[in-house]
């Protein structure tokens, strides 16, 4: 039990007094009886600044020391020490320049001690310069001091430089220690110098070095990065000592280089080895399951990890997310939507703009622009979510207002950006906007146009009807026209009907990327629709010779946490005849509400009444009567394609919108439909 101090007593005591309640863990106490000191001695100001920072107070730190300053109290080198420490945790640039003019100021500023550690703290804060300055300002550099010039360049993404000093520290005499080894070979990581990260490796092992877990970890990661998965897997096995962090990397090494199994396999090692699991190493897995398309398996193991009395952090989130959005669960997406509600996680600029593409990704823009709304802080990353969001779901006109608010709130733009608000424009047939917005990329932000973006530009002339003109645009384009571009003005010419220029850009596609059934498809689609049917016979042909296959068009459909998929004319469903029935009941309302099947859709050539009967068996309108019948009173539904929609279904899905009064949300493979009332959000133009 702590003893009881006087009510006053002497500052000599104070050290004391207040050494004891820190070393109990009572920060509180051992901060309310330093205020009771009259005159605190600096190795108590010393003592009290370094518990607040090792706490996790480094702001309350910094105030102490501004508290001290206010006394007009003259510092020593190890209380500037411990503010350096406080500024490098708080990453707080501002005061970490103010303490070091007060080193300066004191004539502390060539101290080795007190130099090592501002060179760490402006590492911290990113700031090289600063690092640099201390450096260059010092007496005697030791081995401290040039790990931690190493360690700072690394810190500020100068990866080369970091190298280049650690060069310049051998040439100067100094050894390498472990942690300058553990130190530079991220930098070999980041670069992918796997030769250079090996001549460490070299020094590691003859100096004795490789057995430090800290040193092993970093080489295991160097090697990875470098995809050298086996010499990876080498050393981590050679490993005399290996703690969570050793796993950890290791782990990330498999999911990388997209060996899924072999970081599930070592996962479940982990346990077997009772290794002591942290947050990383869930989330770890949970990314990884995603990255490699097992997004079941990261939401059950998200269970896991919960069940095991793990709090997800805001990585775990930001890793979980995309599972609920490549699954198109927006239910699950909700809940993790409630945890971060919850959590206050809002300020979480990884996890809330997951949250944003995911709610876009499935079909509710709504809920992604709320999201949007209620974040304090937005990056790039997070005003290119939601101007992508916005194209895909067909609304150039907001994706436009919402590039013009990011210029107005000072945030910069990328080559992302860009990709995102053409793409608004070609949905939106906004060519005049289009034109402005890409030529205004390398003028007035430097930004030089990449193939996206005149594949973009195509899109926007091509989907306008402006074929001529996307046609001499690919012409005069300063790079070689991608499969994009050409793709983009084949699509046109199917929907436009354009034979000649449909030709050309088949044939180049063809020699671009030969083995896409998707360009094949198109011309095909093109003759048959110009009733040219020994050409696309011809086109037949080709595909069969070159063993090209057409992809088969699915769509599916999320009913009750379950995915229900369709083929054209399925049968497979349970409820099949009920699913027929009721297309059969709802086609004799559609005729008499004005709809006429557009039998050009069948690419065929059988009789009318036959097209007409293919046309009712066509995916979309199978899931589409599924989600209808499982709709339990909800207010809409939504539908997902691999290929894009069929015109005739497209026309159709407006006409049973309008007669069972639901929205019809269907996604496709260009861009998502809002279907309400007998009319379509893409106003017939995709």
């Amino acid at each position: 039990m702590l003893s009881r101090p006087p009510t006053h007593f002497l500052s000599h005591s104070s050290f004391k007094f207040v050494r004891e309640c820190i070393n109990s863990g009572d920060l509180e106490r051992a901060r309310y009886l330093f205020d009771k000191v009259p005159q605190p001695d600096l190795r108590a100001w010393t003592l009290i600044i370094s518990a607040h920072t090792q706490r996790g107070f480094p702001k309350e730190a910094i105030k102490l020391y501004n508290t001290l300053k206010s006394r007009k109290i003259s510092p020593d080198r190890l209380l500037l020490l411990s503010v350096a420490k406080a500024c490098a945790t708080a990453a707080d640039l501002f005061k970490a320049r103010e303490v070091h003019d007060d080193a300066i100021r004191f004539q502390f500023h060539s101290d080795t001690l007190l130099g090592n550690g501002l060179i760490d703290m402006y590492a911290k804060c990113k700031y090289i310069d600063g690092a640099r300055r201390v450096f260059e300002g010092m007496l005697v550099k030791d081995v401290v001091s040039w790990t931690a010039l190493c360690s700072s360049y690394v810190n500020c993404g100068m990866q080369e430089q970091a190298l280049v000093a650690f060069r310049e520290m051998g040439s100067n005499g100094v050894r390498p220690n472990s942690m300058t080894m553990s130190s530079i070979l991220p930098a070999c990581s980041d670069l992918k110098f796997l030769n250079s990260g090996r001549q460490v490796h070299g020094y590691a092992i003859r100096n004795g070095m490789e057995s430090n877990v800290f040193v092993s970890s970093a080489l295991v990661n160097m090697y990875a990065s470098c995809s050298s998965i086996r010499q990876a897997e080498m050393v981590f096995e050679n490993m005399s000592r290996r703690d969570v962090v050793s796993w950890n990397v290791i782990l990330t090494a498999c999911f990388l280089n997209k060996e899924c199994e072999k970081g599930l396999a070592l996962f479940f090692r982990m346990r077997n080895e009772s290794v002591k699991l942290n947050i990383a190493s869930w989330t770890v897995i949970i990314g990884g399951c995603t990255q490699n398309g097992r997004n079941e398996l990261a939401l059950q193991v998200f269970g896991h990890m919960q069940d095991s009395g793990f709090k997800p952090n805001p990585i775990t989130i930001a890793s979980i997310v995309p599972a609920c959005t490549n699954l198109e669960s927006i239910k699950g997406g909700k809940e993790i939507h409630g945890y971060i509600f919850r959590n206050r996680l809002l300020e979480d600029l990884k996890a809330t703009t997951a949250l944003i593409f995911m709610y876009a990704k499935c079909g509710d823009l709504e809920l992604s622009q709320r999201v949007f709304n209620m974040m304090p802080i937005k990056d790039t990353i997070t005003w290119n979510t939601i101007i992508i969001a916005n194209s895909m779901h067909g609304n150039g006109e907001e994706a436009l207002s919402l590039f013009h608010k990011m210029l107005d709130s000072g945030i910069k733009p990328n080559s992302v950006t860009f990709i995102g608000v053409l793409s608004g424009c070609s949905h939106s047939c906004l060519v005049d906007e289009g034109f402005l917005i890409f030529n205004s990329m390398s003028r007035d932000y430097s930004i030089e146009p990449k193939a996206e973006h005149f594949s973009c530009m195509v899109d926007v002339l091509s989907r306008a009807g402006h074929l001529k003109e996307a046609y001499e645009f690919i012409q005069r384009m300063s790079i070689e026209p991608t499969a994009g571009a050409w793709g983009a003005l084949l699509g046109a010419c199917r929907v436009y009907k354009n034979v000649e220029l449909g030709k050309i850009a088949a044939k180049r596609l063809f020699e671009i990327e030969p083995d896409n059934p998707g360009n094949y498809v198109l011309l095909f689609n093109i003759f048959v629709t110009a009733k040219l049917w020994d050409e696309a016979s011809e086109t037949r042909k080709l595909m069969r010779d070159r063993r090209i296959a057409k992809a088969p068009g699915y769509s599916w459909v999320q009913v009750r946490n379950r995915v229900y998929t369709f083929v054209v004319g399925d049968r497979s469903n349970r409820r099949y005849d009920e699913i027929y029935r009721f297309l059969d009941e709802l086609g004799e309302k559609m005729r008499l509400a004005g709809y006429i099947p557009n039998t050009d859709f069948v690419l065929q050539d059988v009789n009318e009444e036959e097209k007409q009967g293919i046309l009712c068996n066509h995916s979309e309108k199978l899931a589409v009567a599924f989600g209808i019948l499982n709709s339990n009173g909800e207010s809409s539904i939504r539908v997902f394609k691999n290929l894009r929609i069929c015109g005739d279904c497209h026309n159709a899905i407006k006409f049973m919108a309008k007669i069972v009064g639901l929205q019809i949300i269907v996604r496709d493979s260009l861009r998502f439909h809002h279907f309400k009332d007998g009319y379509c959000s893409c106003r017939d133009f995709w």
